[in-house]
């Protein structure tokens, strides 16, 4: 044993990569519907791992600038659906993250008077109660701040991650639970059947979630011209609905340039392009449909659409489609629509705002009218812009070191604040002005999570040494307390999101985890409701809480420092 605590001690860098690898595979074993993930799993090993090498540290350098680039690209993510999120229609999904702060608040500093709680658990409690590892960075930077000895700031400090390691597995079983099985038992209702009637509601039937379709959405076919002999190709157009155009004409054998107001004749072929249930009425608009020729098959573009036209923001898919012109419009279709990484049900009435991402097809011609008008093509061969990315950073890191004192606690927003508003800022440009700084969001989630898990290490390898004399001191005390951190909120959320907002279940489930910032809740929720639905709530108040909920670390902070 002494062997192995040596040889960590000499090498932490190993045992950095050990938590990693044994945290990630824990993070991924599913009991029920519940898994830790690799973030908590990463710190209970980390912890334990302290434990036993007692006094295996990381490089507060190495922590300080993994929790820089995962805060910093937290804010980058965000950025754009935040300020997205601050207009009419969105604004009011904001109760639920003010609900989340001003009870959170509340039930920590009640938890500080009764149980004595001290700086760092108390931290680490609402950290874990809240779901929100960010706090953890956060907080831990403010309490590095505090008018006192280094070795009692150590021990704060030590204190967060094992508070939060408790707190956050009682809150992540809470609000599963809460939300997917036993809001739905209490209400007597069937999140499913509710979810069914709000898809149907939006816009029609689709493919549940996690599926996909035997039947492609989009298609093409080939038609011989019968029926629609002496019609223009605006009115055979017109007869398909505005999901279906005509794309190619060939006559006496010949590809021929057509338009509008071109006449069709009897023997013509022509090459429809629409959805399916659109396309499948060109039997009976224009004729018999006859297999592809070589010169008749196209290939279609597939165009990822950054959002940047704040004209749009706010409104729903339907009305973006009235609105555009028919000549910009005509014969492109929408296939997806992503925000934050998470795909909304493409129908007519779900919102859309500026920072999502819509993935458009049709003929190039058509994709770019579209392009043009709506937003900016995203350069998928760009992965991330270091320049701009390190700018951000190095920004970030001087406004957190501007400090205000009140009283004789020092306010600031440490590395962790002034991070995450760079990063909130230099999202909001990219999403302004497309063609700088690009971050794509695969290599964004990688660095996000690496920098995250680099961090929680840090974090529960210094905690490991004092974590029992913790949980000998308080003992139940901080399972309950982790409890009713996120039932509280969940619970005043769920009253007001259905008595008073009226809101269809999934929404009202789907914002409860987004003011959470909980992953594992919304998947559970959506594997309940059978499609996306729950989603269009989630990702409103998820930007808005992600933002709001790191900051309340050094709020925390300063609270129990003077309550105590």
């Amino acid at each position: 044993m002494n062997a192995i605590k040596t040889f960590l001690q000499g090498m932490p860098e190993i045992a950095l990569f050990i938590c990693l690898a044994l945290g990630f595979a824990i993070g991924r074993v599913k009991i029920w519907k519940l898994s830790l993930g690799g973030i908590a799993g990463t710190l209970i090993v980390a912890i334990f791992v302290g434990m036993l090498g007692g006094g295996v540290t990381l490089n507060d350098q190495v922590k300080n600038i993994a929790f820089a680039l995962f805060i910093f690209t937290l804010g980058f993510l965000s950025g754009p659906s935040f300020f997205a999120s601050l207009n009419k229609r969105s604004l009011r999904y904001g109760w639920f993250t003010l609900i989340e702060v001003v009870s959170i608040l509340a039930v920590t500093a009640v938890a500080i008077m009764l149980l004595q709680l001290d700086v760092g658990t108390a931290a680490g409690l609402m950290a874990g109660g809240a779901t929100e590892s960010a706090a953890v960075g956060t907080a831990t930077d403010a309490i590095a701040k505090l008018p006192l000895p280094a070795d009692q700031i150590a021990a704060l400090q030590a204190n967060v991650g094992t508070a939060y390691s408790i707190s956050y597995i009682c809150g992540l079983i809470t609000i599963v639970l809460l939300t997917s099985q036993i809001a739905p038992a209490v209400g007597k209702f069937s999140i499913r059947d509710e979810a069914t009637k709000l898809w149907q509601k939006l816009g029609g039937t689709g493919t549940p979630a996690g599926m996909t379709p035997a039947l492609p959405q989009i298609v093409g076919r080939v038609q011989r011209v019968s029926v629609a002999a002496g019609r223009t190709v605006a009115q055979v157009e017109a007869d398909l609905g505005e999901r279906a155009s005509v794309e190619r004409l060939r006559r006496d054998g010949a590809l021929v340039d057509y338009g509008p107001d071109t006449v069709l004749e009897a023997g013509d072929q022509v090459v429809v392009v629409g959805l399916r249930e659109e396309a499948l009425k060109a039997d009976a608009v224009i004729g018999p449909e006859l297999p592809a020729g070589e010169d008749l098959d196209l290939d279609l573009e597939v165009a990822e659409v950054l959002l940047t036209d704040s004209t749009y923001s706010g409104d729903t898919l339907g009305k973006l489609r009235e609105e555009l012109p028919e000549d910009t419009k005509h014969g492109v279709y929408i296939r997806t629509i992503t925000r934050m990484d998470n795909e909304l049900p493409v129908r007519p009435g779900t919102q859309i705002n500026t920072g999502d991402v819509l993935t458009i097809t049709g003929l190039k011609s058509d994709v770019a009218r579209v392009v043009g008008k709506i937003g900016a093509q995203i350069n998928t061969g760009v992965k991330a812009d270091f320049v701009f990315i390190s700018v951000g950073i190095v920004l970030g890191m001087l406004i957190g070191k501007i400090t205000l004192t009140l009283g004789d606690v020092p306010l600031t927003l440490g590395t962790g604040g002034g991070c995450l508003l760079s990063g909130l800022l230099f999202g909001w440009l990219r999403a302004k002005h497309p063609t700088i700084g690009q971050y794509d969001s695969s290599a964004a989630s990688v660095i996000k999570d690496l920098g995250l898990a680099v961090f929680i290490c840090a974090v529960g390898l210094s905690s490991g040494p004092k974590a029992v004399q913790l949980i000998e001191k308080f003992g139940l005390s901080l399972p309950i307390t982790g409890v009713l951190m996120t039932l509280i909120p969940a619970c005043i959320s769920l009253f007001v999101g259905f008595k008073v907002m009226k809101l269809p279940a999934p929404l009202a489930l789907g914002s409860v985890a987004g003011q959470q910032c909980s992953t594992p809740a919304i998947t559970a929720i959506q594997q309940e409701a059978g499609n996306t639905t729950p989603l269009m709530s989630y990702t409103i108040v998820y930007a808005l809480s992600n933002v709001v909920l790191p900051l309340l670390g050094p709020i925390v902070v300063a609270m129990a420092h003077a309550l105590g």
